[in-house]
């Protein structure tokens, strides 16, 4: 074992508490990296391994009702490899035990087998026996929200037939990752469910014997979408077709992907403001560190090593300390990854998970912080080292005087003596000064990330359920129906107010972008669905034209006075061509507004509503349900409590639990930020502080001037790490914007409290230590000649 071996392997010991900071701070920054970008590569593997395995279709194609004799034409077009036609219907559902409303949507199968494409997968049970009428299989969210098992009973009205039926098997099918009702942003698996029967008991309730209404393509190998989808369409035109449509648009997958982009988009910018913020500090820390050790620099140099010698010496201390903080933070970040996969996977109802260590990103992390740690150790290095080993022996000259500030100013009479010395020590050292208070500054700014992420989540829940969507239950129909079925609901029990809407499924379309979705029609003056700028103040609706989200505007970069083409998918499909009026801003969902008789009017379909929203009065909710769910045109009723329920089991509860780990990680990164500056201003001036103890100054009075210099970097570092949190905050908004919801940019004071709590904690815990240090100060050691 050579002599620098040795030497490393004591300082090390020596060196334990600094070397167990510094690795938190590497720790957390790569814990962060981990953690995020493992989960979701976790999720796409998992994504593509079941789109593959249970054969999920290429593209999507409906229809009133068209003849099967269809099909083998249509799997003549050119490009398409397999066609499977199916039954698909709509449905009122009566669950035992369950008094409010419940919609679901029957799918057939084939007799007593898996389809050829959309595969379903299993949970328990099995599939429906050839010729069993009553069997059915049910979506394991439904399935669970209700805790039906094989074995249960439920039933079914179709068109009016009343249907018991069996549950037989509980599974999860690609097309239906992302279960949700149509037209509706949030999923809610109490009132909302998937269910799979054989095809003739389907045919026969559904009066589609001969028949299909729902169509599955999947493509050859170099197959052109496009013109597969324009040959669809020309063949079930006639039949009611409602537009072909790539996988792109399908309703579960789209929103997946607009899940797993959101959650990319963090994964790639969360953790590179952490990881820069480590590697940043622990540039600075170790050139620091390295800095108090110039005169063993300079010894060794008199005694014969190289610089390069010496500079490896030194690198090899980093790297070890960069060892030890990357190894804790791929175990930490691999352990909080899972976590966090499981909840994405458990969210999105994924029959397995595709979990495993991905080495890439470890390497990333590793490379990113070594890099880092090496430059500042080389810069420390390469100071001391280009000094003659003499000078280097001695200890730093001190800065030359000259008054500071507060002299010059004349204020030096309202400081004490020693309050004096740390504003002289401050301005001397300006750079040492700042680069400390950014550090600490930095740490701040990624406390105040998870604080944020709540407040904006708080701030999103109460604008969306109680300024835009003011009503107490949303009632939809099976299909457009005339205005006088309002009225018919303003008499219900308990409903105090009762405003119509139109919902028309339409693609929208400005140059060559679009987007599928429901263009929606209210009335001027609506109170229970209120329009809302971005300062929250009401927007007229205007008699033409059209009022869309901001984040579809910018999706379709679109803008008040151009013209927006609507491609109606339903009735008569019809192209209409009608000008933007407005953008609004709305933190769930991407919509179209436009008044209700104005699209009556382009529509030509006389006076008709597709549903409406109501307020209640009165304790008779109940009642209304019950009573709703015996109308029949009644496709469904939400209310809206049910709906910011699911939003915050759903979608705040996912982003709580990543805000909490966040938090979690940037308190690591700000103990070790804190504790290492208080270590090393302790390192650099033990000379000074022990002349000074020397010079008749008491143990306390050498403790304020060390800690009350760090309480004034933490003082200056607060404010500044209060607006650098703010941006950073605003970079990961852009980052999470997508189509399900948008993050607003709201400051949080109390994100601001709580990362100056933390600060102030871990600023305690490291003066306690240092107080701790400087009583047992060895004065005869520390003032000991190295020449």
């Amino acid at each position: 074992m050579t002599a620098l071996t040795r030497k490393l392997l004591r300082e090390l010991g020596l060196m334990r508490g600094q070397v167990i900071a510094i690795a938190v701070v590497i720790a957390g920054g790569v814990a962060t990296l981990m953690m995020f970008l493992t989960a979701l590569f976790a999720l796409t593997d998992t994504r593509d391994a079941f789109y593959q395995e249970y054969r999920f279709a290429d593209l999507f194609a409906a229809a009133e009702r068209a003849p099967r004799g269809l099909v083998e034409e249509i799997g003549g077009i050119d490009g398409v490899q397999r066609v499977e036609d199916r039954v698909v219907a709509a449905a009122n559902l009566d669950v035992p035990g369950y008094d409010n409303p419940v919609t679901g949507r029957i799918l057939s199968l084939p007799e007593g087998r898996q389809p050829d494409m959309n595969r379903l997968h299993l949970r328990h049970g099995r599939l429906p026996e050839p010729g069993r009428e009553q069997e059915a299989v049910v979506s394991d969210a439904f399935a669970e929200a209700h805790g039906l098992r094989p074995g249960d009973g439920l039933a079914a009205v179709v068109r009016g037939r009343y249907q018991r039926l069996e549950v037989v098997g509980v599974a999860v099918s690609p097309e239906f990752i992302y279960q949700i009702r149509p037209g509706e942003i949030l999923p809610d698996y109490e009132r909302y469910g998937i269910l799979w029967m054989n095809r003739r008991a389907l045919a026969a309730a559904y009066d589609m014997d001969g028949a299909f209404n729902d169509l599955l393509l999947t493509l050859q190998h170099g197959a052109r979408p496009g013109d597969v989808i324009d040959a669809v369409d020309r063949l079930l035109e006639p039949w009611g077709g409602r537009g072909a449509y790539g996988r792109a648009d399908q309703l579960s997958h789209a929103l997946l992907e607009d899940e797993l982009t959101q959650l990319a988009n963090l994964a790639y910018v969360l953790p590179a403001i952490f990881l820069g913020v480590a590697a940043f500090l622990l540039n600075v820390v170790v050139g620091r560190l390295i800095a108090t050790q110039r005169e063993i620099i300079g010894t060794l140099k008199a005694f014969g090593y190289s610089r390069l010698a010496i500079a490896t010496h030194y690198m090899r201390l980093v790297l070890l300390i960069v060892g030890l903080g990357v190894a804790v933070g791929v175990a930490v970040g691999y352990w909080l990854g899972g976590h966090l996969a499981e909840l994405y996977a458990e969210f999105f109802r994924f029959p397995f998970l595709e979990f495993r260590l991905q080495l890439p990103v470890v390497a990333i992390a590793a490379g990113v912080t070594a890099a880092s740690a090496l430059l500042g150790t080389w810069m420390a290095v390469r100071r001391a080292a280009r000094l003659p080993p003499a000078e280097a022996m001695r200890p730093e000259p001190p800065p030359t005087y000259r008054p500071t500030v507060v002299e010059r100013l004349g204020l030096q009479r309202w400081f004490s003596q020693p309050t004096r010395m740390i504003l002289r020590g401050i301005e001397r050292r300006p750079l040492r000064a700042v680069l400390a208070t950014l550090g600490i500054a930095l740490a701040v700014a990624v406390l105040m990330i998870g604080p944020y992420q709540r407040n904006a989540l708080n701030t999103m829940i109460d604008v969306q359920f109680n300024l835009v969507q003011r009503d107490d239950v949303t009632v939809s129909f099976y299909e457009p129906t005339s205005r006088k079925a309002l009225h018919e609901l303003a008499g219900l029990p308990g409903v105090d107010r009762a405003e119509p809407f139109r919902q028309v499924a339409a693609e929208v379309a400005f140059g060559h972008r679009r987007h599928r979705m429901a263009v929606l029609g209210l009335e001027p003056g609506a109170d229970l669905r209120r329009l809302l700028d971005t300062d929250l103040r009401t927007v007229p609706l205007p008699e033409e034209g059209v009022v869309l989200t901001d984040y579809l505007a910018d999706q379709l970069q679109v803008g008040p006075g151009d013209t927006l083409e609507i491609r109606v998918l339903e009735g008569r499909r019809q192209t209409l061509e009608v000008p933007v009026s407005g953008v609004i801003a709305e933190y769930l969902g991407v919509s179209v507004y436009m008044d209700l008789d104005a699209l009556n009017r382009l529509l030509g379909d006389g006076d008709a509503i597709s549903g409406a929203w109501l307020g209640l009065a009165g304790p008779e909710r109940g009642a209304l349900l019950r009573e709703l769910d015996r109308r029949p045109r009644v496709a469904g009723a939400t209310e809206a409590d049910a709906a910011m329920r699911n939003f915050e089991e759903n979608v705040a509860g996912t982003m709580m639990v990543t805000a909490a780990m966040t938090t979690l990680l940037a308190g690591a990164i700000a103990f070790g930020v804190v504790y290492n500056n208080a270590r090393i201003a302790l390192a650099e001036r033990s000379r000074e502080l022990a002349s000074l103890r020397v010079l008749g100054f008491t143990r306390r009075e050498i403790a304020y001037l060390l800690l009350g210099e760090q309480a004034l970097l933490i003082a200056a570092a607060l404010p500044v790490g209060f607006v650098i949190g703010h941006y950073l905050y605003a970079i990961i908004v852009q980052a999470a914007e997508s189509e399900l919801y948008r993050v607003p940019m709201i400051p949080s004071p109390a994100g601001m409290a709580l990362a100056t709590l933390v600060i102030l904690a871990v600023a305690g815990l490291s003066a306690w230590v240092v107080r701790r240090r400087l009583d047992r100060l060895d004065m005869v050691e520390a003032l000991k000649s190295r020449e």
